[in-house]
């Protein structure tokens, strides 16, 4: 018997979970992603007719074509069920072009949630493919696409080959640039601080920090300030209590994951970079096979979401958990509203379980080790975002002597609320600070001071995560273009990880000057978040994009021209490698490739001899006995070690040889990373020893 009807989804995963809850008068088939886009080999946009997008089928995509249009013959009504954001319209909407449907039927079904009861409520209320959100999305592509291909090729010949300029990549990496640039003219300041001990009678010892000269504050700039201060206490005698302010602080829970906000937590918490982060949650969003009757489900809601909502059902059936688990204490009677980020869309929920009944617990022999992580970190935190404040007694004590007066601060938690369950990595560090029982007019004797000499720091280098948060902080792009933005500047070798920190490279630095100089607008942050409005309202139906178009590109073409007649041809040095080439002894050269610096023959391309750019760790290879252990990476960045004598010796390790072996089995022994520090071992698991610090 052959299916009524046709459903068309993006991925195989997703449409496996939907026809399980459709049953068999539905088929569900998958287009995997988009079926049409701009030719890769031309602009692809004619300029004489409105910007019109010249769509081709996507190359590879014949045969899901083919199996698509011999579906539908077959079918009697056909629903396009893509994910419901601007990019999930837009496929839809090409899909429909494929398959000739009208663009106004009733055809398009959306959900924010793959379950039975969300899928089965969508199928009944289909509606028209909404052109504002396709038109929003065309903008979008249209405005990447006259950017990307009218500034890289004019990088291809002005600087070298296979570079690339983008809308957000432009400002991502300015960004990390901007910061270098205050890094390197930063100049540090001394300061010092005064810390002491006091004591009351046989209480214990507690701590207080120097604040100022008569309860005003002061800056401690210099030794001879300290030693001043110090020079005007009185050791021996007492110290007296001033002011005692005992207060209750709530400290309220964080509203549930937007995309943005579970790629900086899930970077912060779980080292998860932003692609992996997204990744995992499409696969929880699209199902898992939870095995037996339920077969497969999905676990969260849309992780494309700028918004902090919830639905009223989630919240009772959490609330309901919250009682049974927790108890009364802990279940928040009046919910808290999230604050809605400015242009946030507010489209779709918050991220959240499907269900906080699956509690990670009960899923853990049906997830894999970071998928497990991810949603433990979604529900807990959503469960959290619905429960009572933790509750804090502080007391804040002035102590004084001679004019000199310190402060300390006491806190305690009287109430665990929400903390009991999940606690942010911003908070992680906050512990209980007890102070002695201490009234207006005790005295209390000094134990001994503690001053310390420091200086102002640079600010760091951007983190995945802060780079994420200052992209939305400023309203660049959208967080589902942050994990592709932030992927591009590293394969272009235009930034680089270096302790899970950004740090230009040269070549980053020479794009990015001259992206400044020619095409300012397209780096200066207002205007690309102005450019994100407009999209918004593009997509409110509040502006045609044609004009948001034309906006952008008249002002854009004339520095093109400006560009094109300005920017001279840079040559990018090689540097002196220091020795000399084997095969045919001429001087070697350090060149900057696609993927980074690299050894050269000076000769090319009569000698095309290369070599890698590696780092000796010291350790003669424990195979060959020959070689040196080096530092390699991996085509994923993941350092590795390898013997530098390779291919004659096909030496590998994941993990650092330490150049000792096995006093039991003679294997060599490993260095390993873990919580409480290196640890030295065999990989035979015989043998293990503490990393001397």
């Amino acid at each position: 018997m052959t299916a009524k009807n046709l459903v068309i989804v993006e991925s195989p995963a997703k449409a496996k979970t939907i026809e399980k809850y459709l049953g068999r008068n539905y088929k569900v088939v998958a287009s995997l992603g988009h079926i049409r886009d701009l030719p890769k080999s031309q602009m692809g946009i004619d300029f004489e007719h409105d910007y019109e997008p010249k769509y081709i089928s996507i190359r590879g995509k014949g045969d899901v074509i083919k199996d698509l249009k011999k579906n539908a013959k077959k079918a009697d009504h056909i629903y396009l069920a893509a994910d419901p954001d601007r990019e999930g319209e837009a496929i839809a909407w090409h899909v429909s072009h494929i398959l000739g449907l009208d663009p106004k039927g009733k055809n398009r079904v959306v959900f924010n949630e793959i379950t039975k009861d969300a899928v089965k409520n969508a199928f009944k209320t289909p509606r028209s493919i909404d052109m504002n959100l396709v038109d929003a999305q065309q903008a979008r592509r249209v405005l990447d696409r006259l950017v990307g291909y009218s500034i890289s090729p004019l990088l291809w010949k002005k600087v070298k080959k296979g570079l690339s300029a983008g809308r957000v990549q432009s400002v991502a990496l300015k960004l990390i640039i901007d910061r270098e640039e205050a890094i390197r003219a930063f100049v540090p300041e001394e300061y010092w601080t005064l810390d002491a001990e006091f004591k009351k009678g046989t209480a214990k010892k507690f701590a207080a920090s120097f604040y100022g000269q008569n309860n005003k504050k002061m800056a401690l700039k210099n030794n001879d300030a300290v030693q001043e201060v110090l020079r005007g206490i009185d050791r021996k005698a007492p110290f007296d209590i001033t002011n005692v302010v005992k207060k209750e602080r709530k400290r309220y829970p964080a509203p549930p994951f937007t995309t943005s906000s579970l790629q900086q937590e899930a970077n912060r918490k779980l080292n998860f970079r932003t692609r992996k982060t997204m990744m995992l949650a499409q696969q929880l969003y699209e199902g898992i096979n939870l095995g037996g009757k339920l077969g497969t489900v999905g676990l969260i809601t849309y992780m494309r979401t700028d918004s902090t909502r919830v639905s009223n059902v989630a919240k009772t059936e959490t609330s309901h958990f919250i009682h049974e688990k927790y108890g009364e204490a802990y279940a928040a009677v009046k919910i808290r509203q999230g604050k809605l980020q400015e242009g946030a869309q507010d489209a779709h929920e918050a991220i959240r379980p499907t269900s906080t009944l699956r509690t990670p617990e009960s899923l853990e022999k049906v997830l894999d080790k970071d998928q497990m992580k991810l949603y433990r970190l979604i529900w807990s935190r959503f469960v959290a975002s619905e429960m009572t404040p933790a509750v804090i007694d502080t007391v804040a004590v002035t102590i004084d002597q001679k004019g000199a007066t310190f402060h300390a601060n006491g806190s305690q938690t009287k109430f665990d609320g929400f903390t009991t369950l999940y606690v942010s990595s911003r908070d992680a560090d906050q512990k209980d600070n007890l102070l002695p029982d201490l009234e207006i007019g005790d005295h209390v004797t000094l134990v001994k001071t503690d001053p310390a000499q420091h200086f102002t720091q640079p600010p760091a280098r951007y983190s995945e995560a802060n780079l994420v948060k200052a992209l939305e902080e400023n309203g660049v792009g959208r967080p589902s273009t942050y994990a592709p933005t932030i992927e591009t500047i590293q394969k272009r070798y235009y930034v680089k990880l270096n302790a899970r920190r950004f740090e230009p490279t040269e070549l980053g630095e020479i794009v990015n000057s001259l992206i400044c100089e020619f095409f300012p607008d397209i780096v200066d942050i207002k205007f690309t978040a102005s450019v994100e409005g407009e999209l918004d309202s593009i997509e409110a139906g509040e502006m045609p994009w044609v004009k948001v178009i034309d906006q952008f590109y008249h002002p854009f073409e004339k520095e093109l021209k400006h560009a094109e007649a300005g920017i001279e041809k840079i040559q990018i040095k090689d540097e002196p490698a220091g020795f000399n080439c084997d095969i045919c002894g001429a001087p070697m050269v350090i060149k900057l490739g696609r993927y980074g610096k690299f050894y050269a023959c000076s000769r090319f391309p009569d000698c095309r001899n290369t070599k890698a750019i590696v780092k000796e760790i010291g350790v003669i290879c424990p195979q060959c006995h020959k070689g040196q252990i080096v530092e390699r990476k991996s085509k994923k960045n993941r350092i590795f070690y390898g013997c530098d004598r390779y291919p004659e010796c096909d030496f590998v390790s994941w993990d650092k040889p330490v150049g000792r072996n096995c006093p039991k089995c003679d294997h060599y022994l490993i260095e390993k990373k873990s919580r409480g520090g290196k640890q030295v071992l065999c990989p035979n698991g015989d043998y293990s020893e503490a990393v001397q610090k």
